[in-house]
Parts: structure tokens; sequence; C-alpha cells
């Protein structure tokens, strides 16, 4: 770890360079699934429309939703990302994680030595990373965009959050700012980047939530919409018990399966219509048109949530311990219902998430923009 940091604490402050039109940025996207790339696909945009230059570093999934909506707009990088390491139980996820840790450290100082030898070919004014701890550097102004300063450990273990909290400061590095999409108060994220230890509160900046989702001025004639999504085994496990308990369901419903590698299926039953996969403009109609969404607790589809302002039922993926965290978190609040995965059944989950309002946040995503694109650009 001492390697990875290379007494960053002695270093000068990154330099700021011109602020205004034509910037070259480097915009760094985790490849954990599609909900980074989500969330940042609105502040890439902005970047593009104010002329920019933007060059973008990502793998897998993620990479292909960026290269499918921003096409020739952009420059891509395909950086493999850390791996990510899920488990049913704690003791096996403390097993797992611990076996993890040098490999982590490894790959992060791998991304980061290639970050240097792209930066003596390439002259970038700014570095943008959501959630890629190697992408920094204390040659070119770094902004870590990410909701994730404190780690969730299985159990709320304090001993191992503490030292996952230092570990994280130490893995982000020297950077100028840290940029966070949530609210400074009454934060969606709760305690995941709030009340921190080993980061100064003037180093960080909240912008609010970030959604690739607007509102739509569309009926509401869906019911319930029920989005299954997830790592495998965890994924399929949820389609099976949705698909043996949606027929039950009173009114129009509609589910996605979440299988975007498998030949586009679709049938209907009832008042109930399944979608082996819908698109984000498809997805982003139906969170529209729906009365009460059923999904999991990731961060980025919460923020989708609270810009539609919906009611939701939420089912963490097990393993998952930040998603168990906000599901908890909220349906403490009164802001959202959730339900172990084990125990779902949807009559009866529906009816009481109903009665939960949803998150209402202090601005919408325009606002966010604005604020991340004066930090970042000036």
């Amino acid at each position: 770890m001492d390697a990875l940091i290379e007494s960053q604490s002695t270093r000068a402050e990154p330099p700021l360079p011109r602020s205004g039109a034509h910037l070259k940025i480097l915009f760094a996207v985790a490849s954990w699934g599609l909900g980074h790339a989500t969330r940042d696909l609105p502040l890439i945009h902005r970047m593009l429309e104010c002329g920019h230059d933007v060059t973008i570093v990502s793998s897998a999934r993620a990479l292909a939703v960026l290269k499918q909506e921003l096409g020739t707009r952009c420059g891509f990088l395909e950086w493999p990302d850390l791996p990510l390491s899920l488990s049913k139980s704690a003791p096996l996820f403390y097993a797992k994680f611990t076996l993890s840790l040098p490999l982590a450290c490894r790959a992060i100082i791998a991304e980061n030595r290639a970050l240097h030898r792209l930066l003596r070919g390439r002259r970038f004014d700014r570095i943008v990373s959501d959630t890629r701890f190697g992408i920094r550097s204390h040659q070119v102004a770094s902004y870590q965009l990410t909701h994730g300063l404190r780690f969730i450990a299985p159990r709320r273990n304090a001993l191992l959050e503490v030292a996952m909290e230092y570990i994280y400061r130490r893995c982000y590095g020297q950077v100028a700012r840290f940029v966070v999409p949530d609210f400074e108060k009454n934060g969606l994220s709760g305690e995941l980047s709030h009340h921190l230890r080993f980061v100064r509160p003037e180093d960080v900046a909240y912008i609010g939530i970030l959604s690739g989702v607007r509102r739509q001025s569309v009926p509401q004639d869906v019911d319930c919409y029920v989005s299954i999504s997830g790592p495998e085994p965890q994924r399929t496990i949820l389609e099976k018990i949705v698909l043996r308990q949606v027929y039950d369901l009173p009114g129009r419903v509609v589910v996605s399966l979440g299988k975007p590698d498998e030949e586009r299926q679709s049938w209907s039953r009832g008042g109930v219509t399944v979608y082996s996969y819908v698109n984000r403009c498809q997805q982003g109609d139906l969170l529209n048109r729906a009365r009460l969404v059923v999904s999991r607790s990731g961060y980025t589809t919460m923020m989708e949530l609270a810009e539609l302002g919906k009611r939701a039922l939420l089912i963490p993926t097990p393993g998952q311990t930040e998603q168990e965290y906000l599901a908890e978190l909220h349906r403490h609040r009164g802001t959202f219902y959730s339900v172990p995965q084990t125990r779902v059944d949807l009559p009866r989950d529906l009816a009481l998430a109903g009665d939960y309002p949803g998150y209402v946040p202090e601005h919408t995503t325009e606002d966010s923009i604005a604020r991340f694109m004066q930090i970042v650009t000036g």
C-alpha cells in the first residue's frame, strides 16, 4: 500500500490549467455494472456541448454503453477495471476480500502507471474518475466522482469499516476534490459519503443527484414496473421469484428480466407483460409511466427514483453490502420500503411499499450538472 501512495502528502497541489472552452478531459468510468456509466452520461454530454474534448476510459458493458450513446464524439480507451468480489455470507465475504486485496492493489498500481504512460504522450487539462482508483495524477487537476467514500462492511463491522475508509482515502490518492453525487444534508447515500473521518470537509463537493432518466409528460398507465438486474446467480434467482408471483398482482404490470445478451423476447399473460430486456430509452419510458417500481437498491437506480419522484419496493442484491445498507437506511427513514430477496412476497410487499412516499431531492439533475461543471471546468 505504501508503494501505491508514493508519499502523496508531500506533493504539491496539482495545477489548475486554463478554464473555459476547449479543455482536454480524461473521464474514467468504473465498469461494475452499468450504474456508473448511466450517471456519467449527462456529465459527458454537457462537457461535449460546452466544446470540451473528452476521452473515456472504461471496459466491459459500461464501455459498450458509452460507445453506443456517444459514438464518434469521444475517444475511447479500454482498460481493465478492478475485479468485483461478491459473496452470499459475511464469513465468505471476509475470506474473499482478504485474498483479493493484493490483487486489487496491484491492479490500482498498474492502472496508475498506464495513466502516466498516457500522459507522457498526450496532454489533458482535467482528469475526472468515477471510482477508478488508479486514474489520478499530481500532474493534472484530478477529480474523483464517487458516492462511496466509506465502505459498508457485512454486519457493520466497525473496525473493518474504519480500516477500509482509511485505505479508500489512500487509494484515491491526491485529487483536487471529491465530487459526490448527493446532497450535503439528508443525503440519499447516508454514511457512504457523509461524516467522514479521513477526508477534510473542504475537499468534498456535494453536487446533488445525477440521473440519466428525466421526467416525461406521459400517462401513469403502468401500475407496477419490475426491473430485474444484478450479477449471476442472483439475477436468475430473483427472476424465478418474480415470475412465480407476478401473475397474482392486480392491474397492469411490466417486467424487464435484464438479459441483454440473449435474443430479445416478450410475452403477455393477463395484465402482465414480460420483456427479456429493455434498452435505456424504453427503461426511462417505463419508469416514467409506472406508479410503483420494483428494483434493486443500487445507488444509480435510487437517484433515478428520486429524480422521477417514484415510490418503490427495493430488493437488494444479496452479498452487496452497499445495496443492503441503502435499502435498510431508507426503510428506517420511511422513504422506500425494502425486503430481503429470500422473503419477497410481491402482493404483500407492494401494498406496503405504496405507503412510502419516496425520496424528495433538493434539486434535480440539471442543477447538479451545472454545479459539476462549475467545479471541474470553471
